[in-house]
């Protein structure tokens, strides 16, 4: 489904089931996965690849470089940078530095992800956080510049100590590296 306001440049790749609202503008080269929903007023590209399952909510802007696997969530209105130190009158388009947003990971309303970072494997970036390096796997990010405050579910439930997910019963556990690991699956 593509509203009749969205403008589709060619050569693009939309799969299968997307959805993609009004106002939005996906440009060439880009690749969009199946069952995806792009909210009103969203840019995506040129070259950017979208994986399956992503919802990216009104107002975001998915600049060249950045790459965003299955199960995305990005919030209204977030921010992607490609450069870190813009100029208007100066061409720094050699300067683009890629970012990475991994598997179901979540990123909150008006939070600004800085290029060259990767977001890990379901982390939650808290709305407004500004992140500006590397967020490791399940991590719960908050505040100017986006400092670790906690530990997050598959499901994004915040952890408590017990390392549980109240919501599904997961159960995960810290490395010597202070990395979150799942180390219990259970059925719900």
């Amino acid at each position: 489904m593509i509203h009749e306001s969205a403008w589709i440049d060619e050569p693009a790749e939309i799969g299968a089931g997307t959805r993609i609202w009004h106002f939005c503008h996906v440009l060439a080269g880009s690749r969009i996965g199946r069952e995806c929903i792009l909210g009103q007023n969203v840019m995506i590209g040129p070259d950017v690849t979208i994986g399956d399952h992503c919802k990216v909510q009104n107002n975001v802007s998915i600049y060249s470089g950045v790459t965003l696997e299955d199960g995305v969530f990005c919030g209204p209105s977030c921010v992607f940078t490609n450069v870190v130190n813009p100029r208007a009158e100066i061409e720094k388009k050699n300067e683009f530095r890629p970012t990475l947003v991994k598997h179901g990971a979540t990123i909150g309303a008006n939070a600004t992800i800085v290029c060259g970072a990767t977001l890990g494997a379901w982390c939650l970036i808290g709305a407004g956080a500004v992140v500006v390096r590397d967020v490791p796997d399940f991590a719960l990010m908050a505040g100017v510049p986006a400092r670790r405050i906690g530990w997050v579910s598959h499901a994004g439930e915040t952890l408590d100590g017990d390392l549980v997910c109240p919501q599904t019963g997961r159960r995960y556990g810290l490395t010597a590296a202070d990395t979150l690991v799942e180390i219990e699956s259970v059925s719900v």
